[in-house]
């Protein structure tokens, strides 16, 4: 009797207070979700990303260095990035300057050609010597294994060569001499073969009397 007394008393304010009962039962349920979704997440495996200064950390690893001569503004040794191009070189250098032989280098040079770590562009400059066959005492360094020179001083350029030129080096015909030309420009003298324009031990017997 008692029970159902308390309940008639009680019915009136429920009823005032519906609402607002309601909806704290409804946060309440919202309450209880959100710490079963929390434990399940702490108890998944974290995934690690790497980190802005980890990225830059792996680009300075992938930086090479490339020497840049002749007729350009700041000519000089380069850091640049590993996937660089000649033409990223030139403009690292200050690009050509005036007395650059333009012509030889818009037919000679290739521009979208990607530089390799301790190479060497060389940029002629009006009037300069590009021919080759002539006296020259300048010595091979770097990408031949050491200093060395032919015993005439002669260097064979396999970018600017005519086909007479190249088949005065030993071992190198008409038709090899021919597809040395076709493979033009050489970025440097390994990338004869590189590109399968001669083989390895042909290379062996002509790398001391060339250049590019």
């Amino acid at each position: 009797m008692e029970t159902t007394e308390l309940l008639e008393k009680i019915k009136p304010h429920l009823r005032q207070n519906i609402l607002p009962l309601s909806l704290a039962f409804i946060g309440m349920i919202f309450f209880v979700y959100g710490l079963i979704v929390l434990v399940d997440r702490t108890s998944q495996p974290q995934i690690e990303f790497e980190s802005a200064q980890t990225l830059g950390e792996n680009e300075t690893l992938s930086k090479i260095i490339i020497d840049i001569e002749g007729a350009v503004i700041s000519p000089g040794v380069y850091e640049v990035s590993s996937d660089s191009r000649i033409k990223d070189v030139l403009i690292k250098a200050g690009g050509l300057s005036s007395d650059a032989n333009r012509e030889w280098v818009s037919k000679n040079l290739n521009l979208a050609n990607k530089v390799k770590d301790g190479g060497k562009i060389y940029i002629p400059k009006i009037g300069g010597s590009v021919s080759t066959g002539t006296k020259s005492t300048t010595s091979i360094k770097g990408t031949t294994g050491g200093e060395s020179e032919t015993e005439s001083g002669e260097l064979i350029n396999v970018n600017t060569a005519s086909l007479e030129e190249l088949d005065t080096l030993s071992g190198i015909g008409p038709v090899t001499a021919q597809k040395i030309i076709d493979g033009r420009p050489y970025g440097s003298i390994e990338e004869l073969v590189e590109k399968k324009v001669v083989g390895s031990s042909l290379f062996e017997k002509i790398k001391e009397n060339i250049t590019f």
